[in-house]
């Protein structure tokens, strides 16, 4: 057994030593000269609705002015360091994100006694998500099916150029906590369930932000902050911040290791879960924030709350009798910056605190350094507001080309029986669903507002559905009839049944019905359900156009995968979009008609049964046959689709596995090679998945885990060799003693339909 790192487990190893962060001569000149008073305001964070005119903190009038009152108590007074969000919660155009930055700056720079700069943030998490015109990515489950690196980071690059446009250094992305229960209402904010895809997407999301360098001084990036850690996406209930049962094995094998790549990548910052572990607020874990994430992994950013948090250990978590209990657990435990959001009570609280002796200064001068470290190398203290008249490209064609090519990737066909797809352009259709003509749902949650519900205000010169196929066929040749809608009912939107009668006549006079599903735009609490099947409105529609005996295509519309289990046997093809952003509806439109062809790939398991929620890495134990004859027991591995699957409009043979050698040693490289081949008449991208199986270990191997991938093009005919190399690490695996161990044994690799045995030996 090779032992490849000790990892600290609470009672089981020595403890991680305590890592001296980067000192910065200027910073440590500054912090110097600061008093108590000034350092815990670098360490406050407000929503910029308290700093400005309206009729409460929660409300910003129309149009946006700052309160030069309020401004000065929290930037003179209170001395605060950061702000975040955009007032109102919607969209702001370039012109007032630079009033409202520059005005902020100005004060803080030329009327406060150390001219510290603000640091302002901002949740830019498919595109610069609160700035008017701004180019909109697919959300990042969508991403993570493109399986390509190269989109990846360049829609990150493209995103850190137009946040800055908006004069906002900081960027609240990405998101690396696991995907692995579509229960879970944020699910479409992540890479999906599995560990390397996601380790690997986030480091090129980090790089596209910051650069290849983190050279984050630079006019075009943003500094990252990885969120949410730890062990967020997994609570038991599946609702959001609602409590997780997390093992230290299960924490450390599949959620640690991407904020752990994202770190070795550079990232300036990081948030903290919202939610519980094992009966411990993440807030308030000295483990998890400082011996892990400070120590353990030498973390020397930013460590940032979510909204209110600190406030929650008192008021929802009760792990303080008091607010300032609260303020003392939470700095302690390894905070540097309070996300308040509505009040200063945060610093009157750690100010006598650290006059009591209950936060040494000491904690105090390590968090205010990593702040200041960050606004330093974000170049603030030099150039505090970006101008936006210096960014010729934002919303430029050049890069919404890029965004449409991100959509176009992230499509996956999940079913296309008899070849039904691609559809000449000779045809008549009929659209219905209550995702067919709206851009809402196309794009999901955190666009031009939080739930992404004013997107009419922004997005009319985009493509619905209904839109870019009329573009593709005519108006005359695309008959619409929605069936279902989203509608406002009194101040919530609600999913209303319409006229199916209509939609069943309509269907008598054309060749195909496109029966657009999903969900509606949410994040967050408003996205939690108590049930994942798909809505009885739709699943109602779904049955009556099937029972017209017109060939039904279905596109999938949504944020996390709904239960669709009775209709996929009865329709002929089914499209997996996602929330695929503003130019999803062209992206569509494009593939259904082979403008495009598909090469999405699901990067979750899509589950059959709400009862069976499993990931593609499970146990054995989790996938057991029925005894035929004997007992009938529902315990087979049910699932709809499996994670890795999409399907292409040309085929793609593969051949020649070989390995270079039978056996692999501790320091030594294995290289596994093997030939592609498009055998159709298209050309076509590929993702090649290369997985392995460990065939006996010291505790239950998963059955298998994805280790490599690359998408490569092919011609038709064109054959390619991909190679990938393996080293022992990549075989590794947390055991009982929370050892990352290599054992020696036998393991399968498996590519495509392929498979090849090796062994490893010390």
């Amino acid at each position: 057994m090779v032992l490849l790192a000790f990892i600290f487990g609470e009672g089981k190893m020595a403890k991680a030593q305590k890592k001296e962060i980067e000192k910065i001569p200027e910073v440590e000149a500054l912090l110097k000269k600061m008093t108590l008073e000034e350092k815990v305001g670098q360490m406050a964070q407000v929503t910029i609705d308290v700093l400005t005119v309206g009729n409460s903190v929660y409300h910003t009038a129309e149009p946006v002015k700052l309160d030069r009152d309020m401004l000065h108590k929290a930037i003179v007074d209170y001395k605060i360091g950061s702000v975040l969000n955009t007032p109102n919660g919607k969209a702001r155009t370039l012109e007032e994100w630079n009033y409202i930055i520059s005005s902020i700056q100005e004060m803080a720079v030329n009327e406060t006694r150390l001219g510290i700069p603000i640091l302002y943030g901002v949740d830019a998490i498919h595109g610069t998500t609160y700035t008017a015109g701004a180019t909109f990515f697919p959300q990042q489950i969508g991403m993570a099916a493109t399986w390509n690196r190269e989109l990846v980071r360049k829609a990150g690059e493209i995103t850190a150029y137009e946040t800055r446009a908006s004069a906002i250094p900081w960027n609240f992305s990405p998101v690396l906590d696991m995907g692995r229960d579509p229960r879970w209402p944020r699910m479409w904010e992540t890479f999906g369930e599995d560990v390397y895809l996601t380790s690997q997407l986030g480091i090129e999301l980090v790089k596209g932000y910051e650069g290849d360098n983190n050279d984050v001084s630079n006019p075009y990036h943003v500094a990252a902050c990885l969120k949410h850690y730890l062990g967020y996406g997994t609570p038991v209930s599946g609702k959001d911040r609602t409590p997780a049962l997390i093992p230290d094995i299960e924490l450390r094998e599949r959620h640690l290791p991407p904020f752990k790549a994202a770190i070795e990548a550079g990232a300036h910052s990081v948030m903290v879960n919202s939610g519980i572990i094992n009966g411990v607020p993440v807030h308030a874990s000295y483990k998890i924030l400082t011996e892990i994430l400070k120590n353990e992994l030498g973390f020397e950013g930013v460590v940032v709350t979510d909204w209110k948090d600190i406030e929650n250990l008192h008021e929802r978590d009760r792990v303080a009798h008091t607010q300032k209990e609260a303020v003392k657990l939470a700095i302690n435990a390894g905070i540097d910056m309070s996300m308040i959001p509505y009040n200063f009570k945060f610093c009157d609280y750690l100010i006598e605190l650290v006059n009591e002796g209950e936060v040494p200064m000491s904690r105090i001068d390590d968090a205010v350094r990593r702040i200041l470290n960050m606004k330093y190398k974000l170049g603030l203290f030099d150039t505090p507001v970006t101008n936006y008249k210096d960014y010729p490209k934002f919303g430029s064609k050049e890069f919404e080309d890029v965004a449409r090519q991100c959509a176009s990737e992230s499509i996956t066909l999940l079913k296309n029986e008899d070849d039904i797809l691609p559809l000449s352009k000779d045809v008549k259709i009929l659209v219905t669903g209550p995702n067919a003509n709206s851009m809402r749902p196309l794009n999901g949650g955190w666009t031009y507002s939080w739930q992404g519900d004013k997107v009419d205000q922004f997005a009319g010169r985009y493509y619905t559905i209904l839109e870019a196929l009329r573009e593709k066929l005519g108006a005359e040749n695309v008959v619409y009839v929605p069936g279902v809608e989203y509608k406002m009912d009194g101040k919530y939107w609600e999913e209303i049944p319409g006229d199916i009668d209509a939609v069943v006549k309509a269907a008598e006079n054309v060749d195909f019905i496109l029966l657009a599903l999903g969900e509606n735009s949410y994040t967050e609490k408003p996205g939690d359900l108590h049930d994942l099947s798909l809505s009885e409105n739709q699943l109602e529609l779904a049955q009556k156009v099937i029972e017209t005996g017109k060939p039904v295509i279905v596109v999938l519309n949504e944020g996390r995968p709904r239960i669709i289990r009775d209709i996929v046997p009865k329709v002929k093809g089914i499209l997996q979009a996602y929330l695929p952003g503003n130019f999803g509806g062209l992206a569509i439109a494009d593939v259904i008609f082979g403008d495009v062809n598909p090469s999405g790939k699901l990067p979750y398991t899509y589950p059959m049964y709400v009862n069976t929620l499993v990931t593609y890495d499970h146990k054995p134990s989790e996938h057991q046959a029925r005894m035929a004859g004997m007992y009938d027991y529902e315990s087979d591995f049910a699932i709809q689709f499996p994670f890795g699957f999409g399907l292409s409009y040309t085929t793609f043979q593969y051949s020649d596995l070989t390995l270079s050698s039978k056996q692999l040693k501790s320091n030594q490289t294995l290289t596994v090679s093997v030939k592609v081949t498009n055998t159709g008449d298209r050309p076509g991208k590929e993702v090649v998945q290369l997985f392995t199986s460990d065939r006996y270990a010291s505790i239950t191997p998963d059955v298998k885990r994805l280790r490599r991938f690359n998408k490569i093009f092919l011609q038709p005919g064109e054959t390619k060799t991909v190679s990938f190399s393996l080293t022992p690490n990549d075989l590794a695996f947390i055991n009982d003693k929370l050892q990352t161990v290599t054992e020696p044994g036998e393991f399968e690799v498996l590519v495509g339909d392929l498979k090849a045995t090796f062994e490893y030996v010390e």
